[in-house]
């Protein structure tokens, strides 16, 4: 039996899983980048210019992987979701309302960011078994940096 291969010479089938899991984080992203786009607009306090100025580093960076996650279902020949209502829908991510407290502001980061992980430590798992090194490096970029940040805003935290 020969298996059907995508534009990009991956197995359909694993290509169009990766896709479903690429757009369940992509919505984790989009509410991500929201929550600390808030943040960064709400923050108030002692921390308001180091965090203030943090935020934007934080949400410039969600802002380039939710477009680097887009093209990477459309390179695997798929459609990425597009509408704040799949995004509510599909994210691991809870919405935030109304944060202005700078300690409570990075639980909350450091919280998506262990969602993050765990699910692009998925994504990286099956993109290995796809071999789809697109994806894989991707995610492993990925994690590598937020494990950083997860050290960094876990000592500011402290």
């Amino acid at each position: 039996m020969k298996v059907k291969k995508n534009r990009i010479g991956l197995d359909a089938k694993k290509a169009k899983e990766l896709s479903v899991q690429l757009n369940e984080l992509l919505a984790s992203y989009q509410i991500f980048y929201q929550n600390v786009r808030g943040f960064h607009w709400n923050i108030k306090g002692d921390n308001f210019f180091e965090l203030h100025l943090k935020f934007e580093e934080l949400y410039t960076d969600a802002l380039l992987k939710v477009d680097e996650i887009a093209e990477r279902v459309l390179t695997l020949g798929h459609t990425p979701k597009h509408t704040f209502t799949d995004y509510i829908k599909s994210s691991k991510i809870e919405a935030y309302k109304d944060v202005s407290d700078g300690k409570d502001a990075i639980t909350k980061i450091l919280v998506s960011l262990q969602v993050l992980l765990e699910k692009e430590r998925e994504i990286l798992k099956f993109s290995s078994s796809a071999n789809d090194e697109g994806t894989n490096a991707l995610m492993s970029d990925y994690i590598s940096q937020q494990e950083k940040l997860v050290w960094m805003y876990s000592a500011f935290n402290n």
